[in-house]
């Protein structure tokens, strides 16, 4: 086996693991692409061929050094991102080449249990995931949801919701507005930037690997969730709604006609993501749908010098984030401050 470093955006080698391996969307080269187009990541990818130079390994990752300090992620806003490794000894090979750098590094993991049983990766915290499966009938699928789910779908329907795929930028844009107020008044947290969305629009939805679904009441959109597709499987990626729009239930309809839209087309697994643990909400919504569950364990290489605490601005983004999300704030500086600072949080 052989180590080498490549750039997954171009590499022929990195294309040819992804299809090769059970990967994931955080994998694929578009989000890669959409990840280095926004934030202005370098992006890279360690991979190990075999001796007939044929990818048998790999890792994608990003070098950041700014403000926080030097640091590898694997990958930045990304709900988690397995190596995409199979071998003890492939991975210690990965694991040694980032280790190598000195500098700390931190992973996300939802189905690849090697890193957990490194001893030079602690685990720092988890997270919930859950899924759908798509292979059952609709109808079996429909009888396996709560019965507050099927509530809620059946009133939406009552109540007049339309559920739509969007075709303009002036449907993102509208997303967008409705997505930026969910973040700041209910969870206190900055929006990614706009120009996030026109990538992951660019990159997925013009190249019908993914859309997105809009909930309209009386004409006026009251709710969209934004969905990527990556081999058999459809990724539940962002969700938002109007608050005073919720007791007429846009989430749920949008939720089941995507599930009938990924039956139609042949997916295998709707996945619905990353809750935290304090997102009780969130949780309690997936779990009248979700058919599993799983634990994403967020890792870090053991370094006590983090980049936050080297430079001091750990402290210093959340309050920035509390000033920003405050309800005085205007919305559209709330943006302007997610454009210059969400990339930090990475």
């Amino acid at each position: 086996m052989k180590l080498i470093g490549i750039d997954p955006l171009t590499s022929p080698l990195w294309l040819e693991l992804v299809t090769a391996f059970d990967s994931d969307i955080f994998h694929s080269p578009d989000w890669l692409q959409v990840l280095s187009e926004t934030y202005g990541f370098e992006i890279k990818a360690y991979v190990v061929v075999d001796d007939n130079g044929h990818p048998i390994a790999g890792i994608p990752f990003c070098h950041i050094s700014d403000i926080r300090g030097e640091r590898f992620a694997s990958l930045p806003f990304s709900d988690y991102c397995d190596p995409l490794v199979a071998d003890t000894d492939a991975w210690a090979l990965l694991s040694s080449a980032l280790l190598r750098c000195g500098i700390p590094y931190t992973m996300r993991c939802l189905h690849n249990t090697l890193p957990l049983g490194d001893a030079s990766l602690r685990k720092t915290k988890q997270a919930n995931w859950h899924g759908i499966d798509l292979r059952p009938e609709t109808e079996a699928i429909w009888q396996t949801l709560h019965e507050s789910a099927r509530r809620a779908i059946r009133k939406a329907k009552r109540e007049g919701v339309v559920v739509r795929k969007a075709q303009t930028l002036c449907d993102l844009r509208f997303f967008f507005e409705m997505h930026l107020a969910t973040r700041k008044y209910k969870y206190h947290l900055l929006a990614q930037p706009y120009c996030f969305f026109e990538k992951i629009w660019e990159h997925f939805v013009r190249q019908d690997r993914g859309i997105l679904l809009m909930a309209d009441y009386q004409g006026i959109p009251v709710g969209a969730t934004l969905f990527l597709e990556w081999k058999d499987r459809f990724y539940y990626k962002f969700n938002t709604s109007s608050p005073q729009q919720l007791l007429i239930r846009p989430n749920d309809v949008i939720l089941w006609e995507a599930i009938e839209y990924g039956k139609e087309c042949g997916l295998a697994t709707r996945d619905l993501g990353l809750s935290d643990w304090g997102q009780d909400g969130l949780v309690s919504f997936k779990e009248k749908y979700a058919s599993q569950h799983k634990v994403i364990s967020f890792l870090q290489a053991n370094n006590d010098k983090s980049p936050a605490q080297a430079t001091g601005i750990g402290q210093l983004l959340p309050q920035l984030t509390n000033l920003f999300t405050d309800p005085s704030m205007p919305d559209a500086l709330s943006a302007q401050a997610g454009d210059l600072l969400y990339r930090y949080f990475a």
